[in-house]
């Protein structure tokens, strides 16, 4: 990386990721509560959390401009680990879940992304946009007509203020409106304190006090080996989206060395594992973020707010924080895909839809994304195995069959490929051009050694032509049409 890129990434926005960095800083708090609370600790542990990732992530990250904090698809992952092992084996839990990621980071899984369809990832916005949007629902149940208005003025400001002026983000402006407003009028709404105590005290370095030895790496391997994959999927899906949002590019890779490093010092200073946020995410770019220092900022606010200004953060109405969130969730849903649901292949559609319903159904990023990327998978194995074409031809004097095969040749087309022959045909010589074909698995070596060897039961000469230095090396490595008692095991068949 360049000093120039570098400059860039730290201090080409200083003012705009000083702004987002507050609002994000803001919108963390309630959510990092909650999150400790489904996962069974005390506040402070997802607060700490989301301040050691939030700083470490700014520094080591692959993306910047991109928000990773404590999480709540993380959070549900912790819950047994808690509740039959205590809170000390979670933080090593979560050490150990930096390290998994860091290892991923050096045999470059980040790579993986590449096999993630776009369908796939319209798909994981679009559930993320509604699961955020579920998420605010319960602030709105059982409550007065004054917490519906105090969210509809907040959308108000949000959406209206922007025509006016954009010195200052609209998100941040609501936030700080509707707490003076709820505090002058003394309201008796809900507020960032009812959702837990505010830590008043600095994180300090701890190591987990755990016995270090084989059984306790028995108990915790299992959640580690979970939350790293699941904080991975996220983060790097979370990348892709914020590189589409901004038109930049990612390392991934680094990504992923980055979320094990901030893993690693979180669970050291009483933190839970965490990853990329695509909420906070959005807010950040929204609100103007773009470089490393909104990443940054947001976790050095985040600590100064809650320790030093906790008293005043704790009085910020739920209704304000619920109107950001709906702003992401309106914003982050990608209304273009309604439309292309019936523009697009029907593959598509089924492949999108399908990662929408699995995520919101199971409340899991990793079983939604899993099922799309299967269907992708198979749609995709489909699609080429359809493609398949053998064309033949009779030489003038009766003596040859000349076949021309196109196409790729796997598990999934080897029964076509097999199909297209006659083997009863009686002619003396058979030639089988595989120069537009690719053998790409075991499937496909044996499907030509069934083709082969039942054109020699019939009597038939076989000649293979044209095949390309890749099918040859698996021909030569798994085929055994030439292979003594070849033909024999195939008629005792």
């Amino acid at each position: 990386m360049t000093f120039a890129t570098l400059r860039q990434s730290w201090f080409g926005n200083i003012k705009g990721d000083t702004l987002a960095g507050i609002v994000v800083a803001l919108a963390l708090i309630p959510e990092a509560i909650a999150f400790s609370i489904i996962a069974g600790v005390d506040p402070s542990v997802g607060l700490y959390a989301s301040f050691a990732i939030c700083v470490v992530i700014a520094f080591a990250g692959g993306r910047p401009g991109m928000i990773s904090a404590a999480t709540g698809a993380m959070a549900l992952l912790m819950v047994s680990l808690v509740r039959d092992h205590g809170l000390q084996y979670l933080l090593a839990a979560t050490v150990l879940t930096g390290i998994l990621q860091i290892v991923a980071g050096y045999v470059r899984l980040g790579v993986l992304m590449k096999f993630v369809s776009k369908s796939v990832v319209t798909g994981f916005v679009n559930a993320l946009a509604i699961l955020i949007f579920l998420a605010q629902l319960p602030e709105l149940t059982g409550v007065d007509w004054r917490t519906y208005a105090m969210v509809a003025g907040g959308l108000a400001i949000i959406y209206l203020l922007p025509r006016l002026t954009r010195a200052i983000p609209s998100p941040l402006i609501a936030i700080v409106v509707l707490t003076a407003l709820s505090m002058m009028l003394g309201l008796d709404i809900r507020t960032v304190g009812d959702m837990g105590q505010l830590p008043t005290s600095l994180p300090m370095f701890l190591i987990p006090d755990i016995p270090l030895n084989f059984e306790t790496l028995a108990i915790i391997f299992p959640y580690s080996a979970t939350l790293m994959v699941v904080g991975l999927l996220e983060s790097l899906m979370t990348a892709t989206i914020v590189d589409d949002l901004t038109d930049t590019p990612s390392d991934k890779n680094r990504e992923c060395k980055g979320q094990g490093l901030a893993n690693i010092v979180a669970g050291f200073f009483g933190g839970m594992a965490g990853c990329a946020m695509i909420g906070q995410s959005v807010i950040n770019i929204k609100s103007g973020g773009r470089g490393r220092l909104s990443t940054l900022l947001a976790g050095v606010f985040l600590l100064f707010m809650i320790v030093v200004l906790g008293p005043w953060v704790a009085q910020i109405p739920m209704a304000a924080l619920v109107a950001v969130m709906f702003m992401v969730a309106i914003g982050t849903f990608n209304w273009g895909s309604i439309k292309s649901l019936v523009d697009h292949p029907k593959s598509s559609s089924v492949v999108m839809v399908a990662t929408v319903v699995v995520t919101v159904a199971t409340h899991d990023l990793a079983k939604g994304v899993l099922t799309g990327v299967l269907l992708s998978g198979v749609f995709f194995a489909q699609k080429v195995a359809r493609i398949v074409a053998v064309r033949s031809s009779l030489s003038d004097d009766g003596f040859t069959r000349d076949y021309v095969v196109l196409g790729q040749i796997f598990f999934a087309s080897a029964d076509a490929f097999v199909g297209a022959f006659d083997f009863k045909e009686a002619v003396p010589k058979v030639r089988i051009d595989v120069s537009r074909a690719h053998f790409w698995d075991v499937s496909a070596i044996a499907a030509l050694d069934k083709a082969i060897l039942k054109f020699r039961r019939e009597g038939a000469e076989v000649e293979i032509l044209g095949l390309n230095e890749a099918s040859a090396t698996m021909v030569d490595k798994f085929a055994i049409h030439d292979k003594p008692g070849a033909l024999e095991r195939l008629l005792s068949h």
